[in-house]
């Protein structure tokens, strides 16, 4: 009996000794995997714009002025460009930060009332956001594009019954547009990269409405550099004021993209 108990006695210790282990080892194996969903990945893109430009802007309706600019018409008059993309990600979140600058001078198309002009225009767009991936291929998330537009006018119009009168006009302006995002990526073998980017926003709080839709595919060379190209869309709707004074800034900014992406 004393022995029967001695061998039941080793049994159970021995049967706790492998229970203890298998839970440890599984407590181990779970943390692990939760640590390297937890292992942020660092993306920061440098990237080009070739950008087509079409709408109005301006200030009241005597200086609100039509723009229609094609990429070389705007590089042969940029001042300045600077455009800066970052990105830091879980498998299940990421928090984004997209920043634009351009600084460039157009030559407004004389018409009926204008004799001649020059319009310049100063842009600064900075867009957070983040998003949480639902499944492997699709994220949603929400964020905001702060914009910063001053835009200014030297010119002449026709003054009846002949004649002209120089005319001059200067506004900036600030606002914030909440957006609502959707994302879809793929990433075949680790190599060619996928994604679609599509949001909207502005609902009065800002913009009456902006929207926005990007597309690329890359390639990833090494772990550390990727090249991608693809199209970006851009659209505002935005007017602040009352007449005579009232600012509009209702433009269309679209064109290719080439973007050189380095990975952390």
């Amino acid at each position: 009996m004393k022995n029967l108990k001695s061998q039941l006695a080793r049994i159970i210790t021995t049967l706790s000794l492998v229970s203890f282990l298998s839970i440890s080892q599984n407590s181990v194996s779970a943390q692990s995997v939760d640590s390297s969903e937890r292992k942020w990945n660092f993306l920061t893109d440098v990237y080009l714009m070739f950008p087509y430009m079409d709408g109005e802007t301006g200030i009241g309706n005597n200086l609100i002025l039509p723009v229609d600019a094609n990429p070389g018409d705007i590089f042969s008059k940029l001042k300045m460009a600077a455009m800066l993309y970052l990105e830091a990600k879980t498998d299940k979140w990421a928090i984004t930060s997209d920043l634009v600058y351009m600084n460039l001078k157009q030559d407004v198309t004389p018409g009926i009332l204008l004799y001649e002009g020059e319009i310049s225009a100063k842009q600064f767009v900075w867009e957070p956001a983040g998003l949480y991936r639902i499944f492997p291929f699709w994220e949603v998330g929400i964020g905001g594009r702060l914009n910063y537009v001053q835009t200014s006018f030297e010119g002449r119009i026709n003054v009846l019954p002949e004649g002209t009168e120089e005319i001059m006009g200067r506004h900036s302006k600030t606002w914030f547009d909440p957006i609502i995002i959707t994302r879809l990526s793929a990433d075949i073998k680790d190599k060619w990269l996928f994604q679609f980017r599509a949001d909207v926003g502005g609902f009065g709080i800002g913009s009456d409405l902006t929207w926005q839709l990007q597309g690329y595919a890359g390639y990833r060379f090494t772990k550390l550099f990727q090249l991608t190209a693809g199209y970006r869309i851009l659209s505002t709707d935005y007017n602040y004021g009352e007449e005579p004074k009232e600012f509009i800034f209702d433009v269309n900014e679209f064109g290719p993209v080439l973007r050189l992406g380095f990975n952390f």
